[in-house]
């Protein structure tokens, strides 16, 4: 085939309608990197790609053709050129808007996805910007002023711009939510409710990229898109049930603190912790309540009637966390569980099997994590040998990991207040800011400081989004297939 002639075949798609089939009925074949124009060879080239990534082979003819797609790869796959490679391409330089819009959780991705795009673009005339929080206003107000064709930004600071009407995106034509787990979690998602506001009446083109789908987020894209095909890129399949496995290796003494910072770092919807005894199960799930976790115990020790309560909270979604032993937990089937965690590996190896099998349940994806100390790492990988388990290690996370994820996450909900609060409640909030300078001037101060935000905190991000009711879906789904609903902006100033 000769360079250019796929993605001429795949644009073909595009002038026949192909949005809103599904990937069975057409999936769309893989670009290969000798079929690519001479144009994008080179931005890879510029960008010290050789090869093109599966990611990248199997998501692209997508983006190009405009079919809505949720793509599950792992971080450090390629998937920034999955979808800036097509945008750049659909962009029109000679039109001074914002024709494309890209969403991350964080200003360190936005910085890295805008400076990939900045090279790939070359001299091609695209102009593109990050919008972020925590710095002025100043160069990112200018760079809009120009045209920016594509912008990357996280949530907050974009609907600053839309509220100061320096962005618009009546000319928009393609939104990506780059970490669509993080960002249609329970800090970002008010947020990205508000930008959707902003979008315009008809179709825009929107494609999300996960490591993983969990079973909440998987509902909530559904208020974002328009019939969405999946993509797994841990097989061949377009529609893959995929359950990662991953470990992180803690000092046996320091396993329950280790718990809470992973819990806080991978923040969970929902998740089973397995531990092999009662003894523990209790210890586990008491550490977890005194932290301000949602949790409940499930053991043997339980009555049926109280066993039935804790199951029901589960099922509801009303209870965060679960901590188990394998006898309680069995014949539990819960569809929607993002995440299993195993306290300790089991000392059957078949249980493993039972554990993991917990979540990515229903088409959906999941994380089985083990904590395991250096004698429990051997058991855990000959399990994994047996089974033949991609087991993933990650490093364990610092005090100031945490510290520094709790603080932005802090940072978008209190952004979010802020931003609702009128004019009246303003001006009543000042009183207050020479008592902050003051407290921040001293340790005792900034104990009182760091009580508020933590109180703070620890509410807002004990309460998940609402998933949508039949009815909301049934109503997006109709609105999406004739054109977006613009949302009421009557008063934004």
């Amino acid at each position: 085939m000769e360079a250019g002639e796929q993605l001429e075949k795949v644009e073909s798609y595009m002038e026949q309608g192909g949005v809103g089939e599904t990937a069975e009925q057409r999936p769309f074949p893989e670009v290969r990197y000798e079929d690519l124009p001479e144009s994008w060879q080179a931005a890879m080239l510029r960008a010290g790609w050789t090869s093109l990534m599966p990611v990248q082979a199997k998501a692209m003819p997508y983006v190009m053709a405009g079919r809505d797609l949720m793509v599950q790869s792992r971080t450090g796959s390629g998937k920034t050129g999955a979808f800036v490679m097509p945008i750049l391409e659909r962009i029109n330089p000679l039109l001074n808007a914002c024709q494309a819009l890209v969403l991350v959780p964080t200003r360190e991705l936005a910085l890295q996805v805008s400076h990939d795009a900045v090279v790939l673009a070359g001299d091609r005339g695209v102009r593109v910007t990050a919008v972020y929080g925590g710095v002025g206003y100043g160069a990112q107000l200018e760079a809009l002023r120009q045209g920016a064709h594509l912008v990357v930004g996280t949530p907050g600071r974009v609907l600053d711009h839309l509220l100061r009407r320096s962005l618009t995106l009546d000319k928009l034509q393609i939104l990506v939510f780059d970490e669509a787990d993080r960002l249609l979690s329970m800090g970002f998602y008010p947020d990205m409710r508000e930008v959707q506001r902003y979008l315009p009446e008809r179709k825009v083109d929107t494609f999300m990229f996960s490591a993983t789908f969990p079973p909440r987020v998987k509902s909530l894209a559904q208020q974002f898109m328009h019939q969405p095909d999946f993509l797994g890129l841990s097989s061949d399949n377009v529609h893959v049930v995929e359950t990662e496995h991953v470990f992180y290796t803690v000092p046996g003494m320091d396993k329950d603190r280790s718990l809470v910072r992973i819990l806080e770092i991978e923040n969970p919807d929902s998740a089973i912790v397995f531990c092999n005894t009662k003894a523990k199960v209790q210890y586990v799930s008491v550490v977890l309540r005194r932290f301000g976790y949602d949790a409940d115990e499930l053991s043997a020790d339980l009555s049926q009637q109280a066993r039935e309560a804790v199951l029901a909270r589960l099922r509801a979604g009303t209870l965060r966390f679960l901590v188990a032993t394998d006898v309680a937990a069995r014949g539990i089937d819960i569809p929607e569980l993002s995440h299993v965690i195993q306290y300790e590996p089991p000392e059957d190896m078949e249980l493993y099997i039972h554990r993991a099998g917990r979540t990515g349940r229903a088409g959906a994806s999941g994380e089985a994590i083990s904590l395991v100390d250096v004698v429990e790492r051997t058991r855990l990988r000959r399990i994994a040998q047996h089974y033949q388990i991609d087991l993933q290690e990650r490093p364990l996370p610092t005090d100031a990991d945490v510290a520094t994820i709790v603080a932005e996450r802090a940072t978008v909900l209190l952004e979010t207040k802020l931003r609702t609060r009128d004019k009246l409640q303003v001006e009543r909030m000042r009183r207050f800011i020479p008592l902050a300078q003051s407290l921040s001037q001293n340790e005792e101060g900034l104990a009182l400081l760091a009580m508020l935000l933590d109180d703070e905190y620890q509410q807002a991000t004990h309460t998940p989004p609402p998933l949508p009711s039949p009815a909301a879906s049934r109503e997006r789904s109709a609105t999406k297939s004739g054109g977006r609903k613009r949302g009421r902006r009557s008063g934004r100033r």
